[in-house]
């Protein structure tokens, strides 16, 4: 499955232990992960104003995600796609890397739950999702 991880998941996957660091390792191993440079400046931003993290470490972080993710140039999205115009880019993201689903912690986004077919959901929603589809019935 290809999967946009919004910048709120990624940070929250390198700030705590927890259900995004799950979310992210399960994508590194058994998805495909998709962001944009939005994203990747929007988890920069974050990770040195509000997680406060050494420059080097952000810089580190950063080229990790380079390597491991599918980077795409965010296709253009209506303006009325979303009331979050910063959102648009994510949406445009998803379109540009043919994502099946974007994970995102952003209340913006999940309200719209679907774009263009392309499932929002949040952390816990994908996990079951995910769940869901790998356990034998």
């Amino acid at each position: 499955m290809r999967v946009v991880l919004d910048a709120n998941v990624i940070i929250a996957a390198f700030a705590a232990r927890g259900l995004c660091a799950e979310v992210f390792e399960v994508c590194l191993l058994r998805h495909r992960i998709v962001l944009s440079r939005h994203i990747l400046e929007e988890v920069e931003e974050n990770l040195e104003r509000k997680i406060k993290l050494p420059k080097h470490v952000i810089e580190e972080l950063i080229a990790y995600l380079k390597e491991y993710a599918e980077i795409v140039v965010p296709r253009e999205v209506e303006q009325q796609a979303c009331r979050d115009k910063s959102d648009l880019p994510v949406l445009g993201t998803a379109l540009a890397g043919s994502c099946t689903v974007i994970v995102t912690g952003d209340s913006d986004l999940l309200d719209l739950k679907q774009y263009r077919g392309i499932r929002i959901l949040s952390p816990r929603q994908f996990w079951d999702y995910i769940r869901r589809s790998t356990t034998p019935s």
